[in-house]
């Protein structure tokens, strides 16, 4: 189990990560949550995007890994036509070559948050 202070603490019976076979860490899905405040940030929506990997690369840094780490990623977000600011936002944390990624619309996410991401890496 990984498990870091520096982000926000689990909201439900989950760990916020999780190593198999020694190598691969499964990164629960990651809220916009100021892991500071506790306070969910919905805006700016680049804001909320930020605050959400930052919290993706805090668990995976607890692993003993980065960012470059992360092999698969998917993104939840509440609004579709936001796909084009997720991505800017997402360029200043991942360099090619890139994760894979799957973003999906959904109607809604824990706490009415705009975001959510979870993330596989190879340690």
């Amino acid at each position: 189990m990984v498990e870091s202070k520096k982000a926000p603490m689990p909201a439900g019976p989950y760990s916020q990560g999780i190593i198999a076979s020694g190598r691969i860490l499964f990164i629960s899905g990651q809220l916009p949550i100021d892991p500071l405040t506790g306070e969910l940030i919905r805006e700016p929506f680049s804001r909320a995007v930020e605050i959400t990997l930052n919290n993706i690369r805090t668990i995976v840094m607890e692993a003993g890994g980065d960012l470059d780490n992360i092999v698969k990623v998917t993104a939840f977000l509440t609004d579709l036509s936001k796909f084009q600011e997720f991505n800017d936002v997402y360029q200043k944390f991942f360099k090619p070559p890139y994760p894979a990624r799957t973003t999906i619309q959904v109607s809604k996410l824990p706490r009415d948050s705009p975001i959510e991401v979870e993330a596989i890496a190879i340690l």
